[in-house]
C-alpha cells in the first residue's frame, strides 16, 4: 500500500467524524426526535441521545411524544420491557391524532408476574372508534434484550411488525362503511403507567410497589420511511423517488403472509373478529372480508 501523504491523518479523522455523526443521525436522535411530557424527571434521555428510558413509581409514571407529526410511514422502534415482575403496569407505545374524532395505532404491553408471558394488545381507532383488538403471546422474553416493534401505515394498510414478522393486518376497507385513518396526522407517544384495575388477568393482580420503581428502555427510532405533516402538507411529494417511496404501496408478499398466519396460529390469544358474545348484532363488516 503506498505511504499517505503526512496531512492525510488529519483529513481522515475529519472524514470519520463527519461519516459518524452522518450515521448517528440517521439512527435517530432522541433529543432530535422527542420531548418527555410528563413523569417529573422519571423520564430520561441518556447516551447522548441514543438511550431513553420511563420509569413508573407509585408516585407517577412517565411519557414522551415525537416533535413530528406523521400522515403515513413506516416506523421502527426497539423496546426493552420492564423486567421481573411488571404485573398491573403498561407500557404503551402509540401513534394518534387529537380531537374527539381522532385516529390511533397501538401498541401496548400488558405487565406480568415472573415467569409468565407478556401480552401485546393491539388496537386501532378512526374517527374516535376502537374496538378492534388483537392481543398475543411473544415467542421471546421482551425483557431480556431490544426487539424492533414496527408499524407500517399506508392508505392501503396497517401492518404491525415484531423484528420483522407481521403480527397483524388491518387493511383499508371504507368501500364497505369501515373507517380507516388517513386523513389525521399523528404523532408518536409512550408512557410507563399503572393500570392494575384491568392489565394483568382482568385486574386480579396488582401492582407490587416493592419491586418498583419500573423501567422500560427505547433506542434505535427510525422515521426515515415517514411522511413528516408541517404546516399543512406533507413531506411526502410526488417528487420522491420510486424507491424510496415503495413503502406507501407495500402489502404482504407470500413470505410475509405465510409469518403472519403462523403467528397467528400459535401466539394470538385474543381477536375481536372471533367474539361475536361482545358483538350480538354482527361482527364489524372487516371481519367478514377475506
Amino acid at each position: 500500500m503506498a505511504s499517505l501523504p503526512s496531512s492525510s491523518p488529519l483529513i481522515l479523522v475529519l472524514s470519520l467524524i463527519v461519516i459518524s455523526s452522518l450515521t448517528a443521525a440517521s439512527a435517530g436522535n432522541f433529543y432530535q426526535d422527542f420531548d418527555i411530557t410528563w413523569g417529573d424527571g422519571r423520564g430520561k434521555i441518556l447516551n447522548n441521545g441514543e438511550l431513553l428510558t420511563l420509569s413508573l413509581d407509585k408516585p407517577s409514571g412517565s411519557g414522551f411524544q415525537s416533535k413530528n407529526e406523521y400522515l403515513f410511514g413506516k416506523i421502527d422502534m426497539q423496546l426493552k420491557l420492564v423486567a421481573g415482575n411488571s404485573a398491573g403496569t403498561v407500557t404503551a407505545y402509540y401513534l394518534s391524532s387529537k380531537g374527539s374524532t381522532w385516529d390511533e395505532i397501538d401498541f401496548e404491553f400488558l405487565g406480568n408476574l415472573s415467569g409468565d408471558p407478556y401480552v401485546l394488545h393491539t388496537n386501532v381507532f378512526s374517527q374516535g372508534k376502537g374496538n378492534r383488538e388483537q392481543q398475543f403471546y411473544l415467542w421471546f422474553d421482551p425483557t431480556a434484550d431490544f426487539h424492533t416493534y414496527s408499524i407500517l401505515w399506508n392508505p392501503q394498510r396497517i401492518i404491525f411488525s415484531v423484528d420483522g414478522t407481521p403480527i397483524r393486518e388491518f387493511k383499508n376497507e371504507e368501500s364497505i362503511g369501515v373507517p380507516f385513518p388517513k386523513n389525521q396526522p399523528m404523532r408518536i407517544y409512550s408512557s410507563l403507567w399503572n393500570a392494575d384495575d384491568w392489565a394483568t388477568r382482568g385486574g386480579l393482580v396488582k401492582t407490587d410497589w416493592s419491586q418498583a420503581p419500573f423501567t422500560a428502555s427505547y433506542r434505535n427510532f427510525n422515521d426515515d420511511n415517514a411522511c413528516v405533516w408541517s404546516n399543512g402538507a406533507s413531506s411526502c411529494t410526488s417528487s420522491s423517488s420510486s424507491s424510496s417511496s415503495e413503502w406507501l404501496s407495500q402489502e404482504l408478499d407470500n413470505t410475509s403472509q405465510e409469518k403472519l398466519r403462523w403467528v397467528q396460529k400459535n401466539y394470538m390469544i385474543y381477536n375481536y373478529c372471533s367474539d361475536s358474545k361482545r358483538f350480538p348484532q354482527g361482527l364489524p363488516p372487516e371481519c367478514n372480508m377475506p
